[in-house]
């Protein structure tokens, strides 16, 4: 058992019968009444953040996650296919737990968050920047524009996101896997 002392930036605790993560707290003193800590907490499942006031010395639960590193092998009816890279142990997860699963290729480097006490998969999360290949897009026409226009753009795993006039069809892009958003190309 912790307290509210113990609260710190990422710290995962249990709460509401489900797993926060702390992504932002503050310990408040009041010239009159009792200190709080006023926290936003994330849930690990949904993503959804909330507020909430704990008093001063409030005791807390804490859980124990654990980040492996996975391969993504294939997606069929039962959903995404994962290995863990020290295990070669498979494991399958629905497209909800994965955060841009549209981004996934065959063979990428993945984490998948545990539960450690009760070995349950959290969520999936892919690297901040991938890099796949066009598949389509349209020539950009040189002199077309004043500023930063872009063009829409297939990927290989079938997603489209703007990118700007000068990429080609071929060419291999990072993109930002938070925002479905053209990064840079690759050389």
């Amino acid at each position: 058992m912790a307290t509210t002392a113990d609260i710190k930036n990422g710290l995962c605790i249990e709460f509401n019968n489900g797993l926060y993560t702390v992504v932002e707290f503050q310990h408040v003193k009041p010239g009159k009444g009792p200190a709080f800590v006023r926290t936003k907490l994330k849930n690990v499942e949904s993503g959804k953040v909330i507020e909430n006031t704990f008093p001063s010395g409030h005791k807390i639960t804490t859980a124990r996650i654990e980040r492996r590193p996975h391969q993504f092998l294939y997606k069929d009816d039962l959903g995404y296919h994962f290995m863990d890279s020290n295990t070669f142990e498979q494991v399958a997860l629905p497209a909800d737990m994965i955060n841009a699963a549209d981004l996934l290729k065959e063979g990428q480097e993945v984490e998948i968050l545990y539960h450690a006490e009760t070995e349950k998969p959290l969520t999936c999360e892919l690297p901040a920047f991938v890099e796949l290949q066009v598949a389509y897009t349209e020539p950009g026409v040189k002199g077309d524009t004043a500023t930063n226009a872009t063009k829409p753009a297939t990927l290989e795993t079938g997603v489209e996101i703007q990118v700007p006039l000068f990429i080609n069809e071929g060419e291999i892009i990072k993109v930002d896997t938070r925002t479905h958003s053209y990064g840079e190309r690759v050389k």
